[in-house]
């Protein structure tokens, strides 16, 4: 038995740190949705757990392979599966590429070895990878809490068209939580209005509802993010915003068409057109 599985890729409309916890993560209030770049994962059975891919770091420092490992022995499976790993999602890029290959690779082997666990049990598993895999396994728009690990679904009808842009640089969460600092003034994330002038496509209020705690530190020490946000709107974005922990950002346009122009503009930047997935 073999199976497919395709692992979206992520913005954060917006991202607000309430705090520093006790365990040196942080709590977060994020609206986050998924978009139609995908990195492909084909499971298949095996002796042992085995991750094939062309990323230059150890198998076993994957989240992928921690991943399986962890629902493997969760479960005292006693078999494995080979796993071959397609990136399309850039590395480090603020896109949780990583966080939603592992979600991914929690489902499909629940699958795949006829687990039959709950949703619920998988999450629980996700939070025990990383701090972003939670939300994958329910996606692809919701609000997530907490560590992330709190994840509450939304509900959008309509697309968005955007254009993503990363610079030639890698960006460390954790580097990019650290650079925060707490007791800044807080701006309100109002979910139910958000949720509504999404589903309106009403771009000139939304502009006013987005926003990135970690834009603004992680723009100090990389400038060229915001020189892309700023070749963004001149290119016809409506408005543009810094992605997670970046330093990808995104770029919402009116159509796919104006963002395939502004992709034209965009330099040795690497650069994608997308739309949200609803």
């Amino acid at each position: 038995m073999t199976l497919l599985l395709h692992a979206p890729a992520k913005i954060n409309w917006f991202l607000a740190i309430v705090n520093k916890r006790d365990d040196g993560y942080h709590n977060i209030v994020s609206a986050v949705q998924c978009v139609d770049l995908y990195d492909t994962l084909n499971f298949e059975k095996a002796d042992k757990i085995e991750l094939i891919s062309d990323l230059s770091v150890p198998a076993e420092e994957n989240l992928v392979y921690k991943a399986a490992v962890l629902i493997k022995d969760h479960v005292s499976y006693k078999h494995g599966a080979r796993i071959i790993l397609d990136k399309q999602i850039p590395v480090a890029a603020g896109l949780g590429g990583g966080s939603s290959d592992a979600a991914y690779t929690l489902m499909g082997l629940n699958t795949l070895w006829d687990l039959k666990l709950s949703k619920k049990a998988l999450v629980k598993l996700a939070s025990e990878v990383g701090s972003d895999v939670p939300f994958f396994i329910g996606g692809p728009f919701s609000v997530v809490q907490g560590r992330g690990e709190k994840v509450k679904k939304l509900k959008v009808k309509n697309s968005v068209a955007m254009l993503l842009v990363k610079p030639d640089i890698s960006v460390s969460a954790s580097w990019a939580y650290n650079l925060y600092k707490t007791g800044l003034t807080k701006q309100h994330a109002d979910i139910k209005l958000f949720c509504q002038t999404l589903e309106k496509n009403d771009f000139n209020s939304l502009r006013d509802m987005i926003f990135n705690d970690l834009e603004k530190p992680v723009i100090g020490k990389y400038h060229v993010i915001g020189e892309i946000k700023q070749t963004l709107i001149r290119n016809g974005a409506v408005f543009s915003s810094m992605s997670g922990s970046g330093p990808t950002v995104f770029g919402v346009f009116n159509s796919v068409d104006e963002a395939i122009r502004a992709s034209e503009n965009m330099g040795d930047n690497w650069c994608r057109v997308v739309r949200t997935l609803t």
